[in-house]
Formats: C-alpha cells, sequence, structure tokens
C-alpha cells in the first residue's frame, strides 16, 4: 500500500511528494528543497523511515518544482525523470530562478523520459503517467489506479487551474487536458496538486469555476 508524505518547500511553497510502500522503495515527486533546513528535513524522513529512493520524478519543468533536484539526484544517484517536451524548460531553470530572485545551479539533465501510459514502478507499487499539457506544453500527472489518487502539478488545484501567462502555458488546452484526461477518472479519486490543498476530482467537477 502507497503511503503519501507532503512537504512543502521553497520560497513558492510547492508541494514535494514522498510516496513509499511497505518494502521501503520510494519516489520522489517535484523534488522543491531549496534550503538547507528543507533538505534535512526531507533526508532525516527518508532516513528515519529507512527508505530508499529509486525514481526522481517531475509533474514539469518549473524552477519552484526544481530547486532540489541536483541535491537528490546526487545523493541518491537518481535519474531526473520527466517529459521530453519539458527539456527546454529544463535547460532555462536557472534563468527562470532569476526571474523570480532565486539563485540556484543548474538542474541535473532530464535522464528518463515519461509520457502517456508510461508505469513508474517502486516495491509492490506503481503509477501510471498522463500527458496533461496547458500549464507548460509537458505537463504530466502520476494516478494510481489502485488507490484511487493522481498527482497533477499545477494542471489542477482546489477549485481553481494551473497559470498559462508563463512560458508553455496555453488557456485553451489546460481545461481540456483536465476534462478529457482527468476527469474521465472515477470521481472518488483525491487530488494531490502542486500547491496547496488536496481535493477529489467530484468536488472540482461540481465547485471548480474555471471548469463549469
Amino acid at each position: 500500500m502507497i503511503t503519501i508524505q507532503n512537504f512543502v518547500f521553497n520560497p513558492f511553497h510547492v508541494n514535494t511528494y514522498l510516496l513509499y510502500d511497505e518494502t521501503g522503495e520510494c519516489v520522489i515527486i517535484d523534488a522543491g528543497c531549496y534550503f538547507p533546513k528543507e533538505k534535512n528535513e526531507l533526508v532525516n524522513f527518508i532516513e528515519k523511515k529507512n527508505l530508499k529512493p529509486v525514481h526522481l520524478l517531475n509533474t514539469h519543468g518549473h524552477i519552484d518544482h526544481l530547486l532540489g533536484n541536483l541535491f537528490l539526484s546526487e545523493k541518491y544517484k537518481l535519474k531526473p525523470e520527466a517529459h521530453i517536451l519539458e527539456v527546454p524548460m529544463f535547460n532555462m531553470a536557472s534563468e527562470q530562478g532569476k526571474m523570480f530572485g532565486i539563485e540556484s545551479d543548474p538542474p541535473p539533465d532530464v535522464q528518463i523520459y515519461l509520457d502517456e501510459n508510461s508505469e513508474i514502478t517502486f516495491g509492490h507499487s506503481n503509477l501510471k503517467v498522463l500527458h496533461t499539457p496547458g500549464h507548460t506544453v509537458g505537463s504530466i500527472s502520476f494516478y494510481s489506479t489502485d488507490q484511487k489518487f493522481v498527482i497533477t502539478g499545477d494542471v489542477l488545484f482546489y477549485e481553481s487551474i494551473g497559470r498559462t501567462d508563463l512560458p508553455g502555458g496555453n488557456y485553451d488546452v489546460i481545461p481540456r487536458s483536465i476534462k478529457e484526461k482527468l476527469f474521465v477518472l472515477p470521481d472518488d479519486y483525491s487530488v494531490y496538486s502542486g500547491h496547496g490543498q488536496s481535493t477529489t476530482l467530484l468536488h472540482e467537477k461540481k465547485n471548480n469555476r474555471f471548469l463549469i
């Protein structure tokens, strides 16, 4: 059974998700740890639970979701995984940071490409991938059919959707991604977003003013 541990990191309050099961293998999604105390918090949790990180996953390539990639890829010998269309975003990550007053070393390159229906395995568990563009061209979501949840990055939020005024954003595409890729999942799926509180697909279908 997958346990989801959420950390809120960096000045952008990014939700970094650590998923693990009874084997101790785990995946890290959107490593936003930036300050030393944030890196220590994540590492201390991993060590306390005796976990073994086996995947470093990225929903998209905006700098706030990448700030911990270099640290974690080096510490745990992980290869960053993302959609191939996000490579340009990774390449300009440091420039993105400077736009918001954030200094950071360039993140490591994407080394494993994920796309629609890619499958992530760890321990006895697995996640599947949906290509959900709109916030960026290569935005992806990770979902579990066994435990009925989806991790959406910055595509879908509690009663809101991702901004589309940044590079790669498209206001016409993002609602289509949500309705055609996410809303076809069962209503009782929990939604874990890149920022803010969790929600459910049923709640968003009924209450999200951007999608009604």
